[in-house]
Order: structure tokens, then sequence, then C-alpha cells
């Protein structure tokens, strides 16, 4: 198991806890957790609507061209931007630190 902790929009932290074994993301741990995480695309990097910052100092794997693509046309981008349907639960990710990005209509 490992704990991840991620900060909603409305700032409260929530520490989560996951197996690694799964093959669970992020988004879906969020989901599976209530969090407002909507994954429109369910997983396929077709959207940005599990749009995190990552906070803490991990080295994540390398991203896809096709998240690149979709982060260049969401709202809120910083050079911490990731989505999190690309963000795999495994050993190294543990103590993760995550911030959910603001939705376009929170502007």
């Amino acid at each position: 198991m490992i704990n991840i902790t991620v900060i909603g929009r409305d700032g409260q932290k929530h520490s989560l806890e996951t197996p690694t074994d799964m093959g669970l993301n992020l988004m879906e741990l969020c989901k599976a957790y209530g969090l407002p995480v909507k994954g429109t695309c369910g997983g396929m990097a077709l959207c940005s609507t599990c749009h995190t910052y990552v906070l803490s100092d991990h080295e994540l794997p390398e991203m896809s061209a096709d998240e690149e693509d979709m982060l260049d046309q969401a709202f809120f981008v910083e050079d911490n931007s990731r989505l999190g349907c690309q963000i795999r639960m495994t050993e190294e990710t543990d103590g993760l630190e995550v911030r959910l990005a603001p939705e376009d209509e929170e502007v």
C-alpha cells in the first residue's frame, strides 16, 4: 500500500491509500475516494478533466505526446501540470502530493 496526498479545489488535503498491484491511475483513485475528478474520457488522455498539479518532487514517467497535446488545450496549465489518468500508482509514487486544477467554469 502507498499513500498519496490530494489537495482539493477547496484547499482541503485528502490522504488516500491505495495498493500498487491493481494498475490504478491517479484519476481512478480520486474517483474511488469521491473527489471531484470527472475523468470524462475514461483515462485515455482525450480530455483534461483530471488535470492536476504535481507538488512533490517525484520523478514521474515522461509525458506522452497525447498528454502534452491535451494539456496544450487545457485551462490553467502550469509547468507542473499532469493528467491524473496518466500517473500510475506504483511504489515510486508513494508520498506523491498533487492539487486538483480548477475547472474551466471556476474562472
